[in-house]
């Protein structure tokens, strides 16, 4: 299984009073949304399952993704490492995944699926505004599973 976590792409800080979810994009985020877009455009496999967080910055960080994306309450902002490797369906998923969040979730599931370190003393592993990381689950040797990490991309090296 390949799994692609990416997480949202630059939006405006929160101000008082605002809701979280209603955060936007801000300019720089709307570019670095589209380089990444464009990369996976090009590498992503066409049977993909893409899985976006409701909130709203999500949303449009996948908007020049052509790809179906289904909006998943289990990557909201702080629902947990363990709600989005469940929503992924890591390991067992029978296509790509990729998922669309927040940190410090992302970060959690790095350090756990690719540090082997178990979620409750996982410190998150940082990942920038609008990069990405893939990763693979695959035997190995002797038919245990191992994690690969395929790629690892930020939009201000594209």
């Amino acid at each position: 299984m390949d799994l692609i976590l990416w997480r949202h792409a630059q939006a405006v800080d929160p101000g008082p009073g605002m809701d979280d979810m209603a955060r936007v994009l801000t300019r720089e985020g709307e570019r670095q949304a589209g380089r990444m877009a464009d990369w996976l455009n090009q590498h992503l496999p066409q049977d993909v399952k893409v899985l976006v967080s409701p909130a709203v910055r999500t949303r449009q960080t996948v908007q020049d993704l052509r790809r179906h994306i289904q909006l998943a309450e289990d990557l909201a902002p702080r629902k947990g490492a363990q709600a989005l490797i469940d929503a992924a369906g890591w390991p067992h998923a029978d296509q790509t995944v990729v998922v669309v969040g927040h940190q410090p979730t992302l970060g959690m599931v790095l350090a756990h699926l690719v540090g082997g370190i178990p979620l409750a003393q996982a410190m998150p592993w940082r990942v920038h505004k609008a990069g990405l990381w893939w990763i693979r689950c695959e035997h190995l040797r002797h038919d245990r599973p191992g994690v690969v990490v395929r790629a690892v991309k930020s939009p201000e090296l594209m």
